[in-house]
């Protein structure tokens, strides 16, 4: 416990200390402000807004999302207005509320990430920057982390591009994950985050068609929670730096059993759609979790799980 009884909810991810490891997944929490009037987002650990490209996308053609048993698919296809038009509409709104803010970014090509981040660096009110190098529902945007050698390159010419802290987001959608989580730490990433979503399909038979305007789609929520608790044990023993765990988050429970795999924090995605305060309800349910196995901080229970009898 702290000198006030208290328990010890920061973490670290590199330099960047996080009051709590509750963080707001990309791609379902808008542009964060959009939940600001209901939900107190400056509560939380971090918040990961929709992705950013280079240039304005228009995403996918409809329809975008499909729900499943336990999950969600989604064909967004990354909808945004473009790096500038976030800098200078978004971001002053971002700084307004007071959260510590990790900007997902995302590029055809490895110069494309890179000038991405040399945009953002300096850029007041970024704390970090999440690498989206594992997108399945956008042509190419699954390339990069699903083979080492091209994650690496990216994130190496990214870190090279800026000082802020760099998080590599990798797909499960690989027969090896700690191999690319090991990839992104060579290339100089601070922390990994793991999982996006597992590619899917969803399909009408009755008129033969899928049921998704782009044909396939990134599944999500609690469906998919076991395979990202597999992927996040399995970068936690390979690599070296913090992991972020993502992936059918829904309750407190569901974040102590990141963390004891080896997630220094969580994003929390889907559950949003439905329950917009899932997150806060969350972070005030946390400290009685964690006092609850002996422990006085997060910090005691990262990476904790015991293997055998």
């Amino acid at each position: 416990m702290t000198a006030s009884g208290t328990v010890d909810l920061t973490v670290r991810i590199g330099p960047l200390t996080l009051q709590n490891p509750i963080l707001l997944a990309s791609g379902t929490c808008g542009y964060v402000h959009e939940l600001a009037s209901t939900v107190p987002v400056q509560k939380l650990g971090a918040v990961v807004p929709k992705t950013v490209t280079l240039q304005p996308r228009a995403g996918n053609p409809p329809p975008r999302t499909v729900e499943t048993a336990s999950g969600l698919l989604n064909s967004i296809g990354l909808d945004n207005d473009g790096i500038d038009h976030f800098l200078t509409h978004h971001l002053p709104r971002l700084r307004d509320l007071g959260v510590t803010l990790i900007v997902n970014v995302a590029g055809k090509s490895a110069d494309e990430f890179a000038r991405l981040c040399e945009r953002l660096d300096g850029a007041a009110g970024v704390a970090a920057v999440e690498l989206n190098l594992s997108c399945p529902n956008v042509a190419g945007g699954t390339d990069f982390a699903v083979r080492p050698e091209l994650t690496e390159s990216v994130v190496r010419q990214c870190r090279v591009a800026t000082g802020l802290p760099l998080i590599a987001k990798l797909t499960p959608n690989v027969t090896d994950i700690a191999s690319v989580g090991q990839a992104a730490e060579a290339g100089g990433a601070t922390a990994v985050s793991a999982i996006n979503t597992v590619l899917g399909m969803a399909v009408d038979w009755r008129n033969r068609r899928p049921r998704l305007g782009g044909g396939l789609g990134g599944l999500s929520g609690p469906a998919i929670k076991p395979i990202a608790l597999r992927c996040v044990w399995q970068l936690h023993r390979a690599v070296s730096c913090p992991v972020i765990g993502i992936g059918g988050v829904q309750s407190v429970d569901d974040v102590m059993e990141f963390l004891v795999v080896g997630a220094s924090a969580v994003q929390i995605g889907t559950a949003t759609f439905y329950d917009p305060a899932c997150a806060t309800r969350i972070l005030e349910e946390l400290p009685a979790a964690v006092s609850s196995v002996g422990a006085s901080s997060v910090s005691e229970l990262i990476g904790s799980l015991q293997l055998g009898a």
